[in-house]
């Protein structure tokens, strides 16, 4: 039975190691021998850290064993990204140049994850500088989609998504700047959460500058996850407060009761080329939403287009001043060739130009603040394109500039600062397809209710992927 407990939930294996159904040692052996039969085919797991779990997990045996309080993922097997800060662990960023920045202390959310209990097992595969859709990098080679070894597991938080789905650690952490934690659980079939801004503190002890504005407004730290559960889970464990990110919010996780039915807003116009199995991941969640009693309406919303192009124009050109010197002297010819194309596609304002895009950023936030008033949640792609192959984005301009507009819902609420949850609904053509569900300014919550019905009516998909990836 205990080789069996990597597919438990997070919240299982809490309980279970709570209740002294089975130790610590227990989960993380049996989540170790799941990543030494499978990370091989998907090279998720760049960064092996079984000896340390080991000897972490003898010390949450010792814990429950003496009694009192234990955190709410005592014993829990994790993953944490290379792009954040392990103390004593090099922090990468996928970059071979970093592969010597050694950590001088524990970043906020990896201090949260092991304060609660967790243990950390591993460190996930990440693109170079965090700057791609797809994970792959010469540091560390390229991570495959589960689903399809062919494919991409998304980016940047590729490695997070793989491994959880395929069993090593329950819980993967992720970021999200331009949707790193929302497209890899996608592209997975997991599910992933962009909290708000602010939600959970965020900061790298071993940075070398900085981080520059636009940056600070949209880059998030949140979890992947098998299920709801575990993630609502792990949202509350890494949103406690640390004083070193002085954005972070004091707010409540549960917020007042919202008018019933909920009403949810699926926007009218979805982009102009919608892969079929898009719709059909709208339509899954839409009836499944409805059946559950929610009031779901097809609505006009406010213009993406302007949004997803100021987004751009913003963040790259913080990119351009203060990182590309960087990822010119560092980086491999894909990113450079991805960043330039992106360059393209984004033009560089001027001075004016650029102060003028935050003024303009607060009155597209009004407009679709004023519209969530009504619709407190809303019901939208997460992309408009199934899993990408590898180097997709960076063969020629043109795909890279299709790419990226089939990834405007996902950076709309990076720019807005909104939370938004991805959660799948089945299979199209044998790869995951999904949704987003984006909620009001630290109503987490909702979205994660929402999340739990689509979840409640298509069932969880690492049960299905299990049976087929050990069949191979």
């Amino acid at each position: 039975m205990t080789g069996d407990l990597w597919k438990l939930s997070a919240v299982e294996q809490a309980e279970g190691i709570r209740q002294r159904k089975f130790s610590a040692t227990d989960a993380v052996n049996a989540s170790l021998a799941r990543m030494n039969e499978t990370n091989a085919a998907v090279n998720a797991i760049t960064i092996d850290m079984s000896e340390q779990a080991r000897g972490a997990a003898e010390a949450a045996d010792r814990a429950v064993e003496a009694g009192g309080d234990l955190g709410p993922l005592h014993g829990v097997p994790i993953t944490i990204k290379e792009n954040i800060d392990v103390k004593g662990e090099p922090t990468t960023m996928g970059v071979a140049a970093f592969e010597n920045n050694i950590a001088p202390d524990h970043s906020p959310v990896t201090k949260n994850l092991l304060d609660a209990g967790a243990i950390l097992i591993g460190r996930t595969n990440t693109p170079e500088f965090g700057l791609r859709w797809l994970t792959e990098n010469p540091l560390r080679g390229d991570t495959a989609n589960p689903w399809d070894l062919a494919r991409s597991p998304g980016g940047s938080s590729g490695g997070a998504a793989a491994s959880v789905m395929l069993g090593m650690g329950a819980v993967a952490h992720g970021n999200d700047l331009g949707g790193s934690v929302r497209y890899p659980a996608y592209c997975c079939g997991a599910v992933g959460i962009r909290p708000t801004q602010g939600r959970v503190p965020n900061f790298n002890p071993s940075a070398m500058a900085a981080r520059p504005i636009m940056i600070q407004l949209m880059a998030v730290q949140g979890p992947l996850t098998r299920t709801v559960a575990d993630t609502r889970l792990a949202l509350k464990v890494m949103s406690r407060r640390d004083p070193r990110d002085p954005w972070w919010v004091p707010a409540p996780l549960e917020g007042p009761a919202v008018d019933q039915p909920v009403k949810v807003a699926v926007p009218r116009d979805l982009g102009a080329t919608v892969h079929p199995s898009v719709n059909r991941g709208i339509e899954t969640a839409a009836a499944a939403l409805s059946d559950a009693g929610y009031a779901v309406e097809t609505v006009e919303t406010p213009s993406l287009d302007e949004l997803r192009q100021i987004w751009g124009e913003t963040l790259f050109t913080d990119v351009r001043l203060l990182m590309e010197q960087a990822v010119k002297d560092y980086g491999s010819d894909d990113v450079n060739a991805a960043l330039a194309f992106r360059s393209a596609l984004f033009e560089e304002p001027d001075f004016q130009a650029y102060a003028a895009a935050f003024g303009k950023r607060e009155t597209i936030l009004r407009e679709w603040v004023m519209m969530q008033e009504d619709y407190p949640i809303l019901l939208t792609p997460v992309s408009l394109e199934p899993p990408l192959l590898p180097r997709e984005d960076c063969v020629s301009e043109s795909r890279y500039c299709e790419v990226a507009l089939a990834q405007s819902w996902l950076v709309a609420f990076n720019f807005l600062g909104l939370p938004s949850v991805s959660v799948p609904t089945g299979l199209f053509d044998g790869l995951p397809t999904g949704v987003q569900l984006v909620g009001q300014r630290f109503r987490e919550d909702l979205c994660l209710d929402a999340a739990q019905v689509v979840e409640d009516s298509v069932g969880i998909m690492a049960e299905t992927l299990w049976k087929q990836f050990d069949a191979t």
